[in-house]
């Protein structure tokens, strides 16, 4: 006997088989035992969820000779669901839309309609992907669906539901089936291995899930070729290799990389996923997909995966969006690119270039290779604290008395000084100053502030070491911000609109003026001179 395919062997007979689509199998179920079965269904989904199959259920439910009237759960023993189940059945019509889509095949299978069952209490006419039928046919069909004999149920599968007519859609009701992924898919393939008595690892069943993008047929397509690559073995270093995936902790790495500016190390880690041998636009689509994972754990903080939480912690949200928008537009462009390697290639090198964050690397940099990489401030002193005297002016960098830092008015000035980059400018401009002790500096955030990124941290801390010339310690307490760089800044701002707008609604001409022409001054039209 010739092999059965996985996707065949294990099709459902029943509702209790389907997986994915409890809200659909209750629906259906309910409609039976209440005897409210309605006379047309749209069953709409992507490929591979089940569609034709809870068709096929359906008209088994419906015809099945165990019970005097249509069952929730059918006997797949008796003659009726044995002949729908081998597509014999004179009472099941399952028709090709995509192929016999014209008139002439719609008035052949329409004309069947007004004759009796032959051996249910049904005729069930089932048309997948309906969405390709002629506008002719569905014409035809139209008054078929508003008012057919008690005897006819029409089921339309469909993936695309939203090309159907809407003159058809008022006439059925529609099902919507979901994609089939995460833990539900793996689970169910974890189950046909254990009855296949197949050895397999977690990581193999869950890389075939997702390589399924939803898909139960898919995924068990995908299963059928990864026992044959691994010789009745399923291994997670086979499956890799059948699927083209590559190894999410150089793809990690990378990013990493590109987050503190190291472009050797995002090259590095690249050269190492090269040769793994995928295809340069999967290596971009499983970065696409690390940034945007990244992004959610930022805001939901619900990923498992460690690496992902590292990522979130260590990257700044505008950042993570602009890696994400550089990604998806370089993939855009993907295909009119002549060389995909230099593609990629172009891709990294724009994350580097847009890079706003200082490049760090504690690891392996001297003093002056740090001068170099680093935006190092200027070394004057904040106003207040400067000294006269030229000898002060050329005081080094290694003195510990170069700025003493004793209230929030120097902080505010010692900021400004700081060549920080935006993001860290605007992270740190939000704290206000508390002390400064020796070698620690303690800053004060209000509880609602999120927490500050860890390489947007170390920028700060480097620009601080760079300006006083010995190792600064940073500490963030919660408290009182009201007296921040930004809230400065801001309520300056206001005082001068303030006294731009006083001094204009003051000034006599001004007034003389409105009067004469009984006018006004229109809101927001008033700024002060810079």
């Amino acid at each position: 006997m010739s092999y059965e395919v996985l996707a065949r062997k294990y099709r459902p007979s029943s509702f209790e088989e389907v997986v994915g689509q409890e809200h659909v199998i209750q629906a259906l179920s309910n409609s039976i035992l209440q005897d409210r079965i309605h006379q047309a269904f749209i069953f709409s989904g992507t490929r591979g969820v089940g569609k034709t199959t809870l068709g096929r259920i359906l008209a088994k439910c419906l015809n099945c000779t165990s019970s005097d009237k249509p069952v929730a759960v059918p006997c797949n023993e008796c003659v009726n669901c044995e002949e729908i189940k081998l597509g014999r059945s004179l009472d099941f019509y399952e028709q090709d839309a995509a192929s016999q889509r014209g008139i002439d095949a719609m008035k052949e299978l329409l004309q069947t309609v007004p004759h009796s069952p032959a051996n249910g209490r049904y005729k069930v006419y089932l048309l997948d992907e309906a969405h390709m039928l002629t506008t002719e046919s569905f014409n035809a069909l139209l008054k078929n669906l508003e008012e057919p004999p008690k005897h006819v149920v029409f089921i339309l599968a469909t993936t695309n539901p939203e090309k159907l007519p809407k003159t058809v859609q008022s006439r059925c009701l529609q099902l919507n089936l979901k994609t089939v992924g995460g833990t539900v898919l793996s689970e169910h393939l974890q189950k046909i291995l254990k009855s296949e008595n197949i050895s397999y690892d977690e990581e193999s069943v869950d890389l075939i899930s997702e390589a399924a993008s939803g898909s139960v047929r898919d995924a068990l397509t995908l299963l059928d070729q990864a026992i044959a690559h691994g010789s009745g073995i399923l291994k997670s270093n086979n499956v890799k290799e059948l699927l083209g995936t590559i190894d999410s902790s150089f793809l990690v790495t990378m990013v990493n990389a590109i987050i503190d500016g190291d472009g050797v190390g995002a090259y590095e880690a690249l050269s190492k996923i090269e040769e793994l041998s995928p295809e340069y636009d999967v290596i971009l689509k499983s970065l696409i997909s690390i940034l945007h994972k990244t992004s959610v754990e930022k805001v939901l903080s619900n990923s498992s995966d460690q690496d992902i939480k590292n990522l979130a912690a260590n990257i700044d949200d505008e950042f993570c969006q602009l890696l994400y928008e550089i990604a998806i537009n370089s993939y855009s462009k993907f295909n009119a690119h002549p060389s995909p390697k230099e593609a990629l290639e172009v891709c990294i090198l724009r994350m580097l270039a847009f890079n706003p964050i200082h490049k760090i690397d504690n690891k392996n940099t001297s003093n002056d290779t740090e001068k170099k990489n680093l935006k190092t401030p200027k070394i004057d002193t904040p106003k207040t604290l400067k000294k006269d005297t030229e000898s002060k002016k050329t005081e080094t960098v290694n003195s510990k008395n170069k700025c003493n830092l004793k209230n929030n008015s120097d902080w505010l000035e010692l900021f400004d000084l700081l060549s920080l980059s935006p993001f860290a400018r605007n992270y740190f401009g939000n704290l206000s100053f508390l002390s400064f002790e020796e070698s620690l500096i303690t800053l004060v955030q209000p509880e609602e502030e999120s927490n500050i990124p860890e390489n947007v941290f170390k920028e700060f801390q480097t620009v601080l070491n760079a300006y006083y010339g010995y190792e600064i310690e940073v500490e963030i307490k919660q408290g009182d911000n009201n007296n921040s760089p930004l809230n400065h800044k801001k309520k300056i701002e206001s005082d001068r609109q303030s006294k731009a707008e006083k001094d204009v609604l003051s000034d006599p001409s001004i007034q003389k003026f409105l009067d004469k022409y009984d006018g006004n001054i229109k809101d927001g039209s008033i700024k002060p001179v810079n």
